[in-house]
C-alpha cells in the first residue's frame, strides 16, 4: 500500500472517531448512525481495494491516536452542553 493511501484512510478513521469522541451526549446517537454511513463507505473502499489487513492496522492507529488526544486533552476539556453556550451580546 502507497503512502498517500494509508494517510488517507488514517485521516478519515481518526476523523470519524474524533467526531464520535467530541460530539456532545444528547446528540451522540444521530452523530453514531451518521458516521456509521461513512464507515460503510469506507469500508466498501477497503473491500474494493482488497487491503484488509492495512486496514486493520491503520484502524488500530486511529484508536490510538484518539486515545492520546483523549489522555493529553479530551480529559481536561470535556466535551460541553449546548445548554450551557451564552451568547455575548444577547439581551434576553
Amino acid at each position: 500500500m502507497d503512502l498517500g493511501l494509508f494517510l488517507l484512510l488514517l485521516f478519515v478513521l481518526s476523523t470519524i472517531l474524533f467526531i464520535i469522541q467530541r460530539t456532545e451526549a444528547k446528540r451522540r446517537r444521530v452523530v453514531i448512525i451518521v458516521m456509521g454511513f461513512f464507515t460503510l463507505i469506507v469500508l466498501w473502499f477497503v473491500n474494493l481495494r482488497q487491503i484488509w489487513g492495512e486496514a486493520i492496522l491503520i484502524f488500530l492507529l486511529a484508536l490510538f491516536l484518539n486515545f492520546l488526544f483523549w489522555l493529553l486533552i479530551g480529559r481536561y476539556n470535556p466535551v460541553g452542553s449546548s445548554d450551557s453556550i451564552r451568547v455575548l451580546g444577547m439581551d434576553d
